[in-house]
């Protein structure tokens, strides 16, 4: 390819999105192709900063905390991500811009959250791991000591039905059953691309 793959992996939390994100560097390495892991919040000083806000260690109003999403997407848009993808680099982005419309897609107008993403350019494919808000919840309390800003019963509920409107809105989504298990998810992205790249 004369430039790289930009693939992005999207879900509620505790859908998975981190383990096969790395599980599908592991497999395209494998294939020899040049892989850049990359995740948003970035580790750039604004990704920071919402993580600092996620945790509880810093207040700013909602409306800020999705404008400094959107801020530290175009910073990592611009500075890692367009730079790699030039050289032939492929990107597996754990988050992207799909999470900032479906976390504040029921919470403040969707041309303004639309527009706040203008610059954010499209995946390749987003695959978008897909698991009910009470299985959300369950591998969080097993696998963390704390909880974040959004991981709640109903705002999860929520933002899956957001996910899955996004998906029949933007293009190159494939949605994937995150309830099973980490080997039959793996198989099923590595076969979706294989399918649609030819890798």
């Amino acid at each position: 390819m004369d430039r790289g793959l930009f693939i992005a992996l999207e879900g509620i939390d505790g859908a998975g999105t981190t383990t096969q994100a790395e599980l599908l560097e592991k497999w395209l390495k494998s294939k020899g192709y040049k892989v850049h892991l990359t995740r948003e919040p970035t580790t750039w000083i604004i990704g920071g900063i919402i993580r600092a806000v996620l945790t509880d260690d810093l207040k700013l109003s909602d409306k800020v905390l999705t404008m400094l999403f959107a801020a530290d997407r175009l910073h990592h848009v611009e500075k890692e991500i367009i730079p790699l993808l030039q050289k032939g680099v492929f990107i597996v982005c754990d988050r992207y811009f799909l999470s900032n419309l479906a976390y504040h897609w029921n919470e403040y107008p969707k041309e303004w959250l639309i527009e706040l993403e203008r610059f954010a350019i499209l995946p390749d494919v987003t695959f978008l791991l897909d698991i009910p808000a009470e299985v959300s919840l369950e591998r969080i309390g097993k696998s963390r000591f704390e909880v974040t800003l959004y991981e709640k019963l109903d705002k999860l509920r929520k933002v899956r039905e957001n996910y899955l409107e996004l998906a029949k809105v933007y293009p190159n989504i494939v949605i994937i059953d995150g309830t099973k298990s980490i080997e039959e998810v793996h198989k099923e992205i590595t076969q979706k691309l294989q399918e649609m790249f030819n890798l």
